[in-house]
């Protein structure tokens, strides 16, 4: 298992109606720099994890018991993977890992690549009957810049998920979605509280200190009676 990580440009000319771009280019090379001195970002980098993401279900799975040998597991908004590698490696030969996105996924050595959003209703029946031990979901919205959207925006894409775990997670099963905190974050636990026997919430260290996501996970799933 992979270690987590100890924690010239040319003038540009002036034309009528232009002005010579500032603030935005220093943001720009502000994001770069500190993305290039993330220790996580390196990390992932180093051992060919797609994303500092993997850090973070990798803590989630060294906490708790989401990603068993033999799991069968379904991650939503995979892409670009790197969920999806640190699952494959987790549940071992005996398990699968399904990868569900709307964006192209590179090949993963076992894992089968669903192209698809999460939110759509013919997805269930591409995904077939067979029951997911584990659901994943670190689908995030498009990021406004208005926080109060951006929050709802995030619990909408749980509850999306939760849809999800409603028809394909088997009994007992295991869910793990993120979400922005916000003021809708009770409600969403609230939720979610009937659905499973146990609730909790956790912030992984590979999360950014400013970051306000977070991850809420639901154990021992009660399936809705059927209809």
């Amino acid at each position: 298992m992979f270690p987590l990580p100890v924690t010239s440009r040319a003038p540009i000319p002036r034309r009528h109606g232009f002005r010579r771009p500032g603030r935005p280019a220093r943001v720009g090379r502000r994001f770069v720099e500190a993305r290039r001195r993330d220790p996580y970002y390196r990390a992932a980098q180093r051992e060919g994890l797609r994303s500092r993401a993997a850090f973070k279900l990798a803590y989630v799975a060294d906490r708790f018991p989401i990603l068993a040998p033999g799991t069968r597991v379904l991650d939503l908004g995979a892409a670009p993977g790197g969920w999806s590698i640190v699952a494959r490696e987790r549940v071992g030969p005996r398990g699968a890992v399904v990868a569900v996105d709307p964006r192209a996924i590179e090949p993963i050595e076992g894992v089968e690549r669903v192209h698809g959003r999460a939110g759509d209703p013919t997805l269930l029946a591409r995904l077939g009957e067979r029951p997911f031990d584990t659901v994943l979901s670190d689908m995030s919205p498009r990021i406004s810049g208005a926080y109060a959207t951006d929050h709802a925006r995030s619990v909408e894409l749980v509850e999306i998920a939760l849809a999800v775990a409603a028809r394909l997670l088997r009994p007992g099963g295991t869910f793990v979605a993120k979400v922005f905190d916000g003021d809708l974050l009770p409600e969403l636990l609230q939720t979610m509280t009937p659905r499973f026997e146990r609730v909790v919430r956790t912030k992984p260290p590979a999360s950014r200190e400013h970051s306000a996501e977070l991850y809420v996970l639901g154990f021992g799933h009660r399936p809705p009676p059927p209809v």
